[in-house]
Parts: C-alpha cells; structure tokens; sequence
C-alpha cells in the first residue's frame, strides 16, 4: 500500500508523522472520506470543498490549492491501482509542543491520503434492513462546537458509537441537546411517511451522499423537508434509512425496539438506492490506472 505523505508516496510502514503533531495529540485538524466507483472519485469538488472550509474555520492553511489536492487523491488511487474503494484525506495541524496553542506549530501541516477499501455494515443488512437505537451520549451543542466542522475530533461520535456496540446493535441515532434527532455515530438520517422525505437540518454535518439522496428526491417529484424530527415521528415513518459515504444508503427497518413501517426496506428507500447507483456511475472526477 502506497500512502500519499506530504507531496510523496511512501510504503504503509514508512508512513509517520511526530508525535508532536496537533492531530494526534489534541484532535486538531481536518478529513474527508471519500468514495471512488469504477475509477470515478465521486463528488471529489464538494468533498474538497468541504475539507477546505474546515481548514478556513480551523485556520489551517495546507499549503496546497484545491486542484493540488484534488490532483494528490487521483495520484494516490492509481499507485494503489484502486478502481472502486474509500479514501481518507487527513489535514493535521502539524507539529508543535506539548501546549495547546496552535501557533507554537511552527512547521507545516500534515497531508495524509489513504486510499483502501472499505466495508461498513454486513453486505445482508442492506438486502433485510437494520435495527438501531437511540443512546444517551448527545450530540456536541453547536455553540461548542460547530457541526459542519469535519475535524480530526470525533471522541463524542466513538463515545455514542461504544453505547451502540456494546449493546448489540452496529449504529444508533444520537440526538441534540434539544431533545430532537441529530444524526447517527456516522450517518445522517432519513425518515419517509406520506409522500414527504425528512431529515434533520440544524445541527448536522452537511453530507455529501444525504445532499445527493434529496437532489434525487426531488427529481422523482418527491417531497423532501429538513427540519426537526421526533423519535415519535421515526418510530411511525413508513420507511427509514441511513447515508453517509462509507455507509452509502443503508435501509433501517427497527428503531429502539419499534418496527418500521412493515418491517423491510420501503420502495422509496429502494429506488433511492438504486438511482444513486446510477448517480455514482456518472457523477464525479474520472481518472484512469
């Protein structure tokens, strides 16, 4: 495995940053998980988009242009001849002292690019549906810190996402501070019940994958809402499903004990799956081996 290291490509065991870093000691930096579908980076522009406005927030300046980085994910899936697979762009801080002031980081931030392969949930569960619960860690306030940053600080998610393994189940929603539905451990959400797709708007990281699900949406004329949801409104949904890049759209069919809609994955949750397939197959940056 060749792994992009700071403008170079450097064997797996080679790979290595200080421990110094501000990434490995305080959280402090930025990511994107990234998907590629038959030598297809899908959504690389917004994926990179993102990353930057989290390194804009978190004042961190890479010291490379987006077409740079863009460039730098297409070089490392073709030294590691990968064709469909998940790719993990990392932006540390770099390296400081053992304080927190960031600006005791003197040297250049770090730029990490794995691309491997990547398999989230059994392969069965998107053909019979998943069960998840709901788990006591909340999500952090947006006045803490802000959802839509994608930073190297994920602690709260690994905390509800222990809750959830612990108790049997391979995901679990995580709710605001409010009370309402936030997003899971690493998926956003969606319910569907009369006609109408929801999802939670405030207080949710912006996906790249949730974002397509509702362009599709309304392209089958299909009535899409983003706002707060109740887990009195999940638990009568019709159907329920789950997005994110590593997850794509997995349907959910058992909420904290209650059955969704009949029990499997809806029709709308299919077709969805099926027309983001094809989303996937056209849309996004293609680079050849």
């Amino acid at each position: 495995m060749k792994i992009y290291l700071n403008g170079k490509l450097v064997e797996k065991q080679d790979a290595r940053v200080s421990v110094f870093d501000h990434g490995f000691l305080y959280g402090d930096g930025a990511f994107e998980g990234i998907r590629s579908y038959g030598s297809r980076v899908f959504r690389l522009d917004q994926h990179i988009d993102r990353l930057y406005e989290t390194m804009h927030t978190l004042m961190i300046d890479p010291g490379m242009t987006k077409k740079q980085m863009s460039d730098a994910v297409v070089v490392t899936l073709r030294a590691n001849k990968i064709k469909d697979g998940y790719i993990r762009l990392i932006v540390s801080r770099g390296d400081g002292d053992l304080g927190l002031d960031p600006r005791k980081c003197l040297g250049r931030p770090n730029v990490i690019i794995i691309a491997d392969k990547i398999t989230l949930y059994p392969a069965e569960l998107y053909q019979k549906g998943m069960e998840i619960i709901t788990v006591p860690t909340a999500k952090n306030s947006p006045n803490a810190l802000n959802p839509q940053l994608k930073s190297l600080n994920y602690l709260n998610n690994i905390l509800a996402k222990m809750e959830a393994s612990l108790s049997g189940y391979n995901e679990a929603i995580m709710l605001e501070q409010n009370g309402y539905v936030g997003e899971c451990t690493g998926d956003n959400v969606f319910i569907y019940k009369d006609g109408v797709l929801s999802t939670p708007h405030l207080g949710r990281l912006k996906g790249i994958t949730c974002a397509a699900i509702l362009e599709l949406a309304l392209k089958m004329k299909i009535k899409v809402f983003e706002g707060y949801i109740t887990r009195h409104e999940v638990y009568n949904a019709n159907e329920c499903f789950l997005t994110g890049t590593a997850a794509e759209l997995i349907p959910i069919v058992k909420v904290d004990g209650r059955v969704i809609g009949n029990g499997k994955p809806g029709l709308v949750t299919k077709k969805l799956l099926d027309a983001f397939h094809q989303l996937t197959k056209k849309d996004g940056v293609k680079y050849d081996m």
